[in-house]
């Protein structure tokens, strides 16, 4: 397995995400378990570019019925549980759509599990059947770190690797 790709200063954000996909799909080629699939990406996505301060998944809990429990990550200790419709994470799994957030602290309801978090971007995460397993949840400690182009690249990324 090669390195993590780390972001240069002659690189575009899209360009790093174009670099990084090729990268992630890669090391998931023959990959089936699921697990081993988040935990890939959240370590690539997470080294790949800088000020990230938490970058992973929290899973549908099959077990409680509209609650998401931590899964593969990167970053300080994350929350282990998440209801729908709390925070940025489960609005995200609530309504099913990306949640792109400049201001943690500007979001009614916003769950602090790391006081350093200051932005926020959060991609549902759908298998083939459009059935929601869980989110991508990731973190930064500069404002407004996540635009629309983040959005586009972890939306391809995550149905590239998930709704297949």
């Amino acid at each position: 397995m090669r390195a993590p790709v780390i972001i240069t200063g002659n690189e575009s954000k899209a360009e790093t995400y174009q670099r990084l996909e090729k990268e992630i799909l890669a090391v998931l080629d023959g990959e089936t378990h699921l697990i081993a699939r988040m935990a890939s990406i959240a370590c690539l996505l997470h080294d790949a570019f800088e000020h990230r301060i938490w970058t992973g998944f929290y899973l549908v809990d099959d077990a409680k019925t509209g609650e998401l429990v931590v899964g593969p990550y990167q970053g300080t200790l994350g929350c282990l549980r998440i209801p729908f419709g709390k925070g940025v994470c489960g609005a995200a799994a609530q309504e099913g759509v990306t949640q792109i957030v400049k201001n943690v602290h500007d979001f009614a309801g916003h769950i602090a599990c790391d006081a350093r978090s200051v932005s926020e971007i959060v991609v549902p995460v759908f298998d083939k059947d459009k059935k929601l397993l869980g989110v991508l949840d990731i973190d930064s400690d500069v404002e407004g770190s996540f635009d629309a182009i983040d959005k586009q690249a972890l939306e391809g990324l995550i149905e590239k690797v998930f709704a297949v």
